[in-house]
């Protein structure tokens, strides 16, 4: 329930800015409700019964306590419609004036559910500062739906109300639509659209139903007085089952309520669209054009915050030996007994007060349940990052590497298995050339993708490339070379996408699109591995190469010992010397590393998904799979920038076909 304080406005002032067309979030004072225009779209979300404020010369003449006044009130509903862009909510008690009752029901004279509420009846002077109040909500109401119907050909207002469900039927239904005042000929569609989109509604160990006239019909003063004032505005009385908190006693269950708030945005969203293509001539109309195109102030700061705070934590930075070279010496003089005694770079970070900072982020003040969300999965990995960065080096960086990258399961072993089965097809690499040549070439190709990325070398990387985003700058394995087919490959892995990503972040104003979404690598890779493909310099070699690293994964996790996992490599895989120890070393860094195993699932999952629809805005920031859809909607919304960097699309008429089989034939 709201308790942050509002901006403060007068009935005039009010009227003033809804005349206007002006977004404002406020309390009409005159009233005791909180009203929110983000922008003037055609869908209003009221909580009418939200709030339990009594004004003071009430409170010494109530019977009821707190807790007895909330069993009748409706809390949470105002949470419920939060990420709505108009919200109308009740701050005050229904006990002291009921806005869903005509003016003269609105205060209880004495009594109410056959208890008593006032000490003594209501005076006239009672009355008359409740009527008012009531009086000047409405006058904010009409102003509200008609400046919409001014603007649109047809307006939907949802009714959010809750309902104590043990004094009903066994099986009440968890949403309930009133329709006694609704014209069912004309509305019928969307009330059976809105009855269906709740039913969607996913709660944890509960199951959702959702039915017209099942437990309420909607009787209700809110939707008599918008049906007797307008006529393209249809009112959806609301009843939601309080599954979501501890009836008796009030106290919620936050994993209901949140998610309840997104299942209830997608549904608002989804019958507002309806409503706009099938009663007006926009038939185009998607449920993200029903939501606010303006960031909410709250969320910017808290992704200000996170990005000030988490902006320079690179983890490949802090996992990477700095002494390979002296390691591969060691190991070769006597392979059968190395043990790797890796140095690491410090990490310059205070872990304890950063994470005393990163759970202090109010990110309890987004509105919007699926931004919440994100940012807390946000909160929750970097906490997981702090605990794989802490403990490079000793027996615990395995465990956490295994809750941050996960392990491979049985069916990445068996597309591994599948792949390493067929016959190496034959490839002309043309001449190799050394770290030198490599980064001229790949500065050309930076230059010609429009990206004023540094390249450069570097003796501490256990892959042949890595790119860093502070500054951009792609560094190459300064004791690797490099054919000229793997540079192109290069180009399109380093460049056309993880570098694309970083500069495509940088146009974003949400910052937390440079940091890395939660479950971003596998993404990442599996987009760029998806870029070597279709620009087709993604060789069987290659292909075999992430195969083996998550042989190699499974290894470590089994063998726990460097010289086994080597030896299989070298001996049964048939990698030679210094790639089985550079594999080996990618592996057993920080303590155990599980991340190889993600470039193959990822690759795989990439290109199924592009089957169906369009992974660009993928390419928007570092961004997850997991977010796809809620990517897709900020896109909608206006809220993200469009990819000014993306990867070759186009695939050359020389392709391998038989690549082709074998990618197509594996398990995703």
């Amino acid at each position: 329930m709201h308790t942050l304080s509002h901006n403060q406005y007068s009935l005039k002032e009010m009227l003033s800015l809804i005349q206007r067309g002006q977004p404002f979030s406020g309390e009409l004072i005159d009233a005791g409700c909180l009203v929110k225009i983000d922008e003037y779209l055609p869908v209003v979300c009221a909580a009418i019964h939200a709030g339990s404020r009594l004004r003071t010369d009430l409170i010494q003449r109530c019977v009821l306590t707190d807790s007895e006044r909330l069993f009748e009130e409706d809390p949470f509903t105002d949470d419920m419609i939060a990420s709505q862009p108009i919200t109308i909510v009740g701050l005050d008690s229904r006990f002291e004036y009921d806005l869903n009752r005509a003016l003269t029901l609105s205060t209880y004279y004495k009594s109410a559910w056959n208890r008593l509420v006032w000490r003594k009846p209501l005076s006239a002077k009672h009355r008359a500062e409740s009527h008012r109040k009531h009086n000047a909500f409405y006058t904010i109401y009409e102003a509200i739906i008609a400046k919409l119907e001014s603007l649109h050909d047809s307006v939907v207002v949802f009714d959010m109300h809750s309902y104590n469900y043990k004094r009903q039927r066994s099986d009440a239904p968890v949403f309930n639509i009133g329709t006694a005042q609704i014209d069912m000929e004309r509305w019928g569609s969307v009330v059976q659209r809105f009855c269906s989109e709740l039913a969607k509604v996913s709660l944890p160990n509960i199951t959702t139903t959702a039915e017209i006239n099942g437990v309420f019909e909607g009787r209700g003063y809110l939707i008599s007085h918008t049906n007797a004032h307008f006529d393209r505005t249809l009112v959806l009385p609301t009843e939601v089952k309080k599954v979501f908190m501890e009836e008796q006693t009030g106290t919620p269950f936050p994993l209901v309520l949140e998610a309840l708030q997104s299942g209830l945005k997608a549904s608002f969203s989804q019958t507002s669209a309806f409503v706009q293509r099938k009663f007006t001539k926009k038939r185009s109309v998607k449920k993200a054009d029903m939501l606010s195109s303006h960031i909410e102030p709250n969320l910017i700061a808290v992704d200000k915050q996170l990005y000030q705070l988490a902006g320079k934590v690179e983890t490949l930075k802090y996992v990477n030996p700095t002494n390979l070279q002296a390691e591969f010496k060691r190991f070769e003089a006597a392979p059968s007994r190395y043990k790797p005694n890796y140095r690491y770079r410090q990490l310059p970070i205070n872990v304890s007060e950063f994470k005393q900072k990163l759970y202090r982020l109010p990110i309890e003040s987004i509105s919007d349940p699926d931004m919440r969300q994100l940012y807390g999965d946000m909160v929750q990995k970097l906490n997981d990052k702090m605990d794989l960065l802490t403990s490079v080096g000793n027996e615990a960086f395995l465990y956490n590497a295994l809750r941050y990258h996960g392990r491979p399961d049985a069916k990445d072993l068996n597309n591994s298995r599948f792949l390493l089965y067929a016959k190496l097809l034959s490839e002309d690499n043309n001449e190799l050339l050394d770290p030198t040549s490599a980064i001229k070439q790949l500065s050309k190709s930076a230059v010609k993708m429009g990206m004023k990325c540094k390249v450069t070398g570097s003796n501490t990387l256990a892959a042949k490339a890595m790119v860093t985003s502070n500054p951009p700058t792609l560094y190459l394995n300064s004791k690797a070379q490099f054919s000229t087919r793997e540079l192109k490959r290069l180009a399109q892995h380093e460049l056309g996408v993880h570098m694309a990503t970083n500069y495509n972040a940088r146009s974003q104003q949400l910052k937390i699109l440079r940091l890395g979404l939660p479950g971003s690598t596998v993404s990442q890779e599996g987009l760029a591995i998806l870029a070597e493909y279709k620009s087709g310099y993604l060789s069987h070699e290659r292909l075999n190469m992430l195969a083996k690293r998550v042989l190699a994964v499974d290894s470590m996790l089994k063998e726990q010992n460097f010289y086994q996992t080597y030896s299989y490599l070298n001996d049964e895989l048939k990698l030679d010397k210094v790639s089985a120890f550079s594999l080996t070393t990618r592996v057993y860094r920080g303590g155990g590393f599980t991340k190889d195993h993600l470039y193959l699932k990822g690759f795989l999952q990439a290109l199924n998904i592009e089957k169906s629809r369009s992974i660009e805005n993928l390419m928007v920031g570092k961004c997850s799979f997991r977010y796809h859809d809620l990517l897709d909607e900020l896109m909608n919304r206006g809220w993200l920038n469009k990819p000014i960097f993306l990867p070759t699309v186009s695939r050359p008429d020389n392709r391998e076909h038989i690549l082709d089989y074998l990618i197509e034939s594996l398990v995703i």
